[in-house]
């Protein structure tokens, strides 16, 4: 009996030995993506990959195969390599269903259903009047030092006719005893949200950032993912996407029911959805459904690509109001499959580029990760909110909390690291004067130096066009240092071509710091471009110089007194309102006829009112002004012109009404997708000088090589300058940026492909004396590719014309030109 147990256990043991327990994925062989709930079998036993892709398997022989299938693949046998601690199976795709659909089965596919038409009894901003709850986020920037390697590597550098070259390489031990005692970077905020009739608020109540006395406005504004689950479109990283549970949701996402769980003591169906198309790196994820109504009760998202993205949402249900509130988010970025660095928070971080596994550089360890955690909740209560179309507002009194505030946060985290972080981070940034190099760093990005009380105006050093030649001049406007409420704007200049002198003087008081509401008067002598397309609320931003003028020798010289108000009074608009009084010349030959009577020169007395109003935009109150956070498109510009006649001596009356829509869709991807819709109408009579151009960006010379110049962002790139002029037009631009393709080191140009068209008709064209041009009755018509940033912002254009208004010459239809983009780092 002894021999017997003895050779039993022996067996046994054996047994136990040869079985051994493996964790592997299943991915897609092209994109790296996870292959959910593949069906896998080994030894005749079936099992299934999760939503991560991700399997354990009992292995008891190596020799045996594994047996991998999944719909819109091919049937895939693996072996183990022997001694392999780790299974990665890779699936291809089967060609012959590339344009297959994965699609849902019956019984989920009405559970979904059921999901989008309860969505108004389970989202808390249709079943509640009010609510209102603290919510503590803290973000983070950080690596895990025990998946760090502390092996200081030898580095072999090959050199040309020379021998090896052999270095000791410390940074992946000096990253890892770094991380050991600190995270990277963080930033903490207590905001109060809000919600009643109105809608939905955010007021900062403290905030704090590593290395900043007071936080950056706009990353406290920063949206990396939604609140609220319920929403058509879902916003992760600042893109919208669209949600599986909105009425689009089940002609995009495939679902597929998984098990039936408990949460709460309540039935939960758990439900993976994904992308119908295959090899798509779109949003992927687990919704946890209350089986009674049809709510969600925790969910997981995730997003495989450029980056890769885990948002985790956890709920807690409310008997008496019979939903699910929210209870807790957390948001993870690491890097892609994708070679590019990823900025955050104004710096460059290095993250893994292959989902596999990880790369040499310790620093591919980084993430990113944000947790939010609501806390005294308070529901159907009297809740005001003040100003409800400002979505954040922080007051000055949330910037300089003191230590003891943050004290129970801190007592509730068990992160040795987090304290260290601010204490060491604050005493680099003081050291090298972070805050003061980024209030620098905005300051250019708009086109000004600071310098004591006074900002130089950069725009106004020096310039160059065909009639000037070189313009030399200085210019600036006053700053707070000088006064909060005054300012003096000013500058001179200088034409060494037409030796004349210009100058603009502008003094503005404010009337309202909130709303930022200024009035000004000004008086300038200057020259402008006839047929300019401006409108007053346009956004001024630096450039090292401005490409259009250079080539222009058609101008007017004018004389102007003009007094204004600018103010953001209303939500979501900038405003502009003012009159003018302007002598104008011609500085062509130009005249226009009036009564039998040659104009050369004339008067003008106008009214002009401009808004800006970016209805989809989210805005921050701050104790200094009022910030766009989210821009949100489409955005429209209007803007209403009325010149008097004999009003002051005014030799026209005419209306001139100006509209554009700017639209631009971005993708998670970082591909990005543009319009602009422009249109202009004049009514009345009104001089050449003041009618539209739309903007020619082309020499007329005959051949294209003596044609190169450097390329405008919108302007129309092979027409002619003086080529074409309307009383009324409208034009579209549509434009494709695909994301960065690295040909070599340094070398990675960012590819657009671009259409531009436009109609227009002159009135009163037998009035314009002295000067040939086109009208644009036909259509124009050109498209073309751009090659920008291909090295040191350095790229080129090439466009052709087509269509009504093509030249009988083919070369003189195309159009060869050099591009820089400027990238400050903003």
């Amino acid at each position: 009996m002894k021999v017997f147990w003895i050779l039993g256990l022996f067996c046994w043991t054996q047994f136990l030995w040869a079985q051994k327990t493996m964790q592997g994925q299943v991915i897609d062989y092209d994109t790296t993506i996870p292959i959910a709930f593949a069906k896998i079998t080994y030894q005749n036993k079936i099992n299934y990959s999760n939503w991560e892709g991700k399997f354990t398997l009992e292995v008891s022989d190596e020799g045996k195969p594994i047996f991998v299938s999944y719909k819109g693949y091919h049937d895939k046998s693996h072996y183990l390599n022997v001694g392999a601690k780790t299974i990665l199976i890779k699936m291809v795709s089967n060609n012959t269903q590339q344009n297959a659909e994965i699609y849902s089965d019956n019984q989920t596919n009405l559970i979904v259903k059921k999901v989008v038409e309860n969505r108004s009894k389970n989202q808390p901003e249709k079943v509640l009047t009010t609510y209102e709850y603290k919510n503590y986020e803290h973000l983070l920037v950080t690596a895990d030092p025990d998946s760090i390697s502390s092996k200081i590597d030898t580095v072999i550098k090959k050199r040309w006719f020379r021998r090896r070259k052999v270095e000791m390489d410390s940074s992946n031990y000096k990253f890892k005893k770094m991380v050991e005692k600190q995270h990277i970077y963080q930033t903490e905020k207590v905001n109060l949200i809000q919600y009643n009739k109105y809608g939905t608020k955010e007021t900062v109540l403290a905030s704090r950032m590593a290395g900043f006395k007071k936080p950056l406005f706009e990353y406290l504004g920063l949206n990396l993912v939604s609140y609220s689950l319920y929403e058509n479109h879902l916003d992760i990283l600042e893109v919208s996407v669209q949600n599986p549970i909105s009425p689009m949701g089940r002609k995009l996402y495939a679902f597929k029911m998984i098990d039936t769980i408990k949460i709460q003591d309540r039935t939960v169906y758990c439900v993976y959805f994904q992308p119908k198309k295959l090899n798509s790196n779109k949003l992927r994820g687990l919704l946890y459904i209350d089986a009674e109504n049809y709510s969600i009760a925790k969910a997981f998202f995730r997003v495989y690509g450029v980056v890769n993205i885990n948002a985790t949402f956890t709920f807690n249900y409310l008997s008496k109001y019979r939903i699910w509130f929210p209870e807790k988010r957390t948001f993870t970025v690491v890097k892609g499959n994708n070679s590019e660095d990823l900025k955050i928070l104004g710096g460059t971080i290095k993250f893994n580029s292959s989902i596999e596994g990880i790369g040499q550089n310790a620093s591919d360890r980084m993430y990113l990760k944000l947790e939010s955690k609501p806390y005294d909740v308070k529901i159907n209560e009297n809740v005001i909110i003040k100003q409800p179309a400002i979505r954040i507002e922080i007051p000055e009194s949330s910037m300089s909390k003191p230590e003891k505030y943050w004290r129970p946060f801190q007592r509730d985290s068990i992160d040795p690291r987090k304290l260290p972080t601010y204490t060491n981070i604050d005493s680099l940034s003081a050291a090298e004067n972070i805050e003061h190099k980024i209030f620098l760093g905005r300051k250019i990005f708009n086109g000004y130096l600071p310098i004591g009380p006074f900002d130089i105006d950069l725009r106004t050093l020096i310039k160059y066009n065909n009639y000037e030649g070189f313009r030399f001049g200085v210019g600036g406007i006053t700053n707070n240092r000088f006064s909060e409420k005054y300012r003096l704007g000013a500058y001179a200049a200088y034409g060494l071509k037409d030796e004349g002198f210009k100058f603009q003087i502008a003094p503005s008081v404010q009337l309202d710091k909130e709303t930022t509401t200024w009035i000004s008067a000004s008086y300038t002598d200057d020259v402008a471009e006839i047929g300019q397309i401006q409108f007053a609320t346009q956004a001024r931003r630096f450039k090292i110089y401005d490409p259009r003028p250079i080539n222009i020798s058609t101008f007017y010289s004018h004389q102007t007194g003009a007094a204004f108000i600018e103010s953001k009074f209303f939500p979501k608009t900038e405003m502009f309102v003012g009159v003018a009084r302007s002598e104008v010349q011609p500085l062509f030959d130009y005249s226009y006829s009036s009564n039998n009577t040659l104009l050369t020169q004339y008067q003008m007395t106008t009214a002009q009112f401009s808004v800006q109003w970016n209805p989809f935009s989210s805005y921050m109150q701050t104790a200094t002004g009022r910030i766009e956070i989210d821009k949100r498109y489409p955005k429209f510009a209007f803007q209403f012109t009325q010149s008097f006649d004999q009003l002051l001596g005014s030799d026209f009356e005419f209306s001139k009404i100006d509209f554009r829509i700017n639209h631009e869709i971005k993708y998670l991807s970082g591909q990005e997708t543009s319009f602009i819709l422009q249109s202009g109408l004049v009514f009345g009579e009104a001089p050449l000088t003041h009618l539209y151009s739309i903007a020619p960006n082309n020499l007329n010379k005959d051949a294209l090589l003596k044609r190169i110049t450097i390329a405008g962002k919108n302007s129309f790139e092979t027409m002619f300058f003086n080529e074409f002029f309307s009383s009324r037009y409208v034009s579209l631009q549509a434009r494709h940026t695909f994301n960065k393709v690295k040909i070599a080191y340094k070398i990675k140009p960012q590819i657009s492909v671009v259409t531009r068209m436009a109609f227009g008709t002159m009135e009163n064209q037998e009035k314009h004396v002295g000067f040939a041009y086109k009208t644009l009755e036909d259509g124009y018509f050109e498209s073309g590719v751009e090659f920008n940033q291909i090295y040191k912002g350095l790229g080129f254009t090439f466009f052709t014309r087509y269509g009504a208004y093509g030249l009988p010459k083919f070369e003189d239809n195309l159009s060869l030109k050099v591009s820089y983009i400027l990238d400050l780092g903003f």
